[in-house]
This record gives structure tokens, sequence and C-alpha cells, in this order.
């Protein structure tokens, strides 16, 4: 069987220069991740801020090369490093990022968003580019009447949604996700994430899903790789790394994550004022 996305012992290294005080050196942000992730399932990566999840998913998105290691994608090994990249592998893998205000360019219509996408990477006329964003306008939850309007003008959870619109575009088999609702409110998270699953089984999408939230990592993801230091020191199904993590850090990082179940906040009550 083929894997959608296998990396085998992926490594980056970013050399910082020395200056008058600090000598120069190596900073090793990932140290050997390896996973596999098939068709239509989610792998959330987690961690606290500095792990290296980022610097994952950019290497996973084909925008920086990996210092050593492989990256597979339908089976075929992909190296920018070494290589340029197809137009076809392109479309294989697309981002949402984390910030909506900052990912959609404040110059360009909804519309033109859209179609950019397919500007760039296809030959299709200009007719069929409207007729298919107007189509993915609909996809997402969003209507004709907003192909003509700008992004200011639109709610952050709104802003969020055209930006899974242009990444569904060329009809990607991977989508990378980085934090895409953790800059939204409560419900619009919720909104968002029932969203994404709707897409993904409607497009047999392949989800990797970069959060630093348990709640909605334990709503999403089939497997949960979590990362410290630029190391992956759990994986496993998102059952067995949530009921019994192994590793003291995944231990840590649940025992510090907030709990709004009822005996949860008793407890921290009861603990206060024993205290």
């Amino acid at each position: 069987m083929t894997h959608v996305l296998e990396a085998r012992n992926l490594m980056r290294d970013y050399h910082v220069p020395g200056s008058l005080f600090r000598k120069a050196r190596t900073v090793h942000a990932l140290k050997g991740v390896s996973f596999k992730l098939d068709e239509g399932k989610t792998l959330a990566i987690v961690g606290e801020s500095g792990c290296g999840k980022s610097t994952l998913g950019r290497i996973l998105t084909l925008i920086d090369p990996a210092t050593s290691g492989e990256l597979l994608i339908d089976g075929r090994k992909v190296d920018i490093a070494t290589e340029r990249l197809t137009p076809e592998m392109r479309r294989k893998v697309q981002i949402v990022f984390q910030n909506p205000y900052g990912s959609l360019n404040p110059r360009q219509k909804i519309g033109d968003i859209l179609a950019e996408p397919l500007v760039i990477n296809t030959e299709v006329p200009a007719a069929e580019r409207r007729d298919r964003a107007m189509a993915m306008l609909k996809k997402v939850g969003l209507e004709e009447k907003h192909y003509n309007r700008y992004p200011h003008m639109f709610s952050g959870g709104q802003r969020q949604r055209i930006a899974i619109a242009r990444a569904l575009m060329l009809n990607p088999k991977l989508l990378v996700l980085d934090e895409p609702v953790s800059a939204l409110d409560l419900s619009v998270q919720a909104q968002v994430l029932n969203l994404l699953a709707d897409l993904q089984d409607e497009f047999k999408l392949t989800y990797v899903f970069i959060s630093h939230d348990l709640s909605v990592v334990r709503y999403i993801a089939n497997d949960v790789m979590v990362m410290y230091y630029g190391e992956a020191v759990e994986y496993g199904s998102r059952d067995e790394v949530f009921s019994d993590p192994q590793h003291s850090y995944t231990k840590t990082l649940f025992a510090a994550t907030p709990r709004a179940d009822v005996a949860s906040i008793k407890a921290r009550l009861a603990s206060k004022d024993a205290a």
C-alpha cells in the first residue's frame, strides 16, 4: 500500500552566523522525524513553541528543503534542494496558514484570490476559473455574492474559510493546516473544524494538522505525533496517545492542559481552597 505522505528521518539544520560577541553555530531544528500517513486520515503534530512543528510543516509543503532524510509524496521521493518541482507535484500539497488576516492579499478581490492558483498552475480558461471559484465558495459555506468583495469585508472565520477554499482550488491530496483555528473564537473554531471534517469526507483529503491545542487535536486527529526540541518523542493513534502517554514530556504536556469538565473544575477549586 502506498502512503500519501511518508517521512524518513527528516532533519533540518539552520546556520546562525557569528557576531562580535557570539560564535557562528548550527541550530538543529529537526532531529530525525519519521512517520507515515494514509489517504483520508489526519495526523496531528503537537508541541510547544519552538519544538520544530512549523519547520516540519514547511518541509512537508515543499517550501523549505530538508537537510537530510527522505520525503515521499504518493510514493515518490521529493527533494526540492536537488530537483525542480513539477506543477503536478505542486498541486498535490497545499497549506492553510494560522492567521486569516495576514494570509490573504488585501488588494485582491476574493474571486481573484481563489482563481490565482489556477492561473499559476494550470491552463484553465477564465470562464472556468470563475465557475470553479464560485462553486468552491459554496463548498466552504459562503455565497456567490462574496466573489467580488475584499478580505477586509469578512470576519476572521469567513477569511479562514476563504483560505481553505483557495487551498482546495487545485484539488490537492494533502492539506497541511498550520494552527488553522488558533486565531478564532471558540464558536467559530467549532464551525471551521466541522467544515474541515466535511471537506475531508467529500474530497478524500489527507490532513497534517499542526496545533498546540490538545482539545482540538483530540477532536480531529486519527494519529498524534508529539514533538519536543526537534524530535518526535511520541507517535501513535489518538486513543493510544491520549489514554496511555509513554513519554514524560507528553505526560507533562497533558497535565498542563486545563480541563473544562465539572469534576476537574471542582478539583482545582478544592486544591485552591486547601492552599
